[in-house]
């Protein structure tokens, strides 16, 4: 956790208010979250006028033979940076894990389904009350692990359309179809998820923008994540008074 001042002048007298901040993401997650962006926004982009290579649009931007191929090389590009921000992400988790310093904030748990249950009550005006959520709530963890799935897939069955040759030398030849309709297919149902679903709830809904600075303000941390909140502030006070009887 970190304080900072904020100085906020009115008339002829200056007051000066203290607000605290905690951390939320590490420099690592932060850039992680960036090159994720970055080369899905690419993928993305590069790839919807191959999919959709009949429409009239896609064959303006595809006209020529040389355009086809600048569109797949900037594709893979972006598929090896993406394919190698996985790695690093995969490598990280197993490095922690060996050392027993995974955090387990981000793994679904039964609280995450009771916590479900509770926001769908309060949804249809049956509670009053909220579910309280700890660093992550069960939306996120859904977002994550969902993603993880859909990148895991396009990861793969875009390997085996880049080099057919190679895998279809020890599976069978109806991998290819299938991994252009699974490749494909899943690009989409993400990019509709993360517009429709996490840019909307995180950036729009409250204007999260945590992930980008690092931190959460004591206010924000208090309202959607007050678990997290308690834990923080009691880690901080054991810190300060590192004699004292729990």
């Amino acid at each position: 956790m970190s304080l900072h001042s904020q100085s906020v002048a009115q008339g002829t007298s200056e007051q000066v208010r203290i607000v605290r901040t905690f951390k939320r993401f590490t420099l690592g997650q932060r850039w992680e979250h960036v090159a994720l962006m970055a080369t899905s926004a690419v993928l993305l982009l590069t790839g919807l006028p191959q999919k959709y290579r009949a429409t009239a649009w896609s064959q303006q931007i595809l006209a020529t033979p040389e355009r086809v191929e600048l569109i797949q090389d900037i594709h893979h590009i972006a598929a090896v940076l993406l394919t190698l921000e996985v790695l690093y992400h995969l490598v990280n988790a197993i490095i922690l894990m060996s050392r027993r310093q995974l955090p387990a904030a981000i793994f679904p748990s039964n609280k995450d389904l009771v916590d479900f249950w509770k926001m769908v009550k309060y949804l249809l005006f049956l509670s009053d009350q909220k579910p309280s959520y700890g660093k992550y709530n069960f939306e996120q963890k859904f977002t994550y692990w969902f993603l993880a799935f859909a990148i895991a897939i396009m990861v793969i069955s875009g390997f085996i359309l880049w080099f057919p040759l190679f895998f279809t030398k020890f599976l069978p030849g109806g991998i290819i179809p299938a991994a252009k309709f699974a490749h494909s297919s899943e690009a989409i149902a993400a990019a509709i998820f993360i517009i429709l679903w996490h840019f909307y709830h995180v950036h729009l809904e409250r204007l999260n923008l945590s992930i980008f600075t690092g931190t959460i303000n004591e206010e924000d941390i208090q309202e959607h994540h007050p678990l997290e909140y308690q834990r923080l502030t009691a880690e901080m006070h054991k810190n300060e008074n590192p004699g004292e009887k729990e």
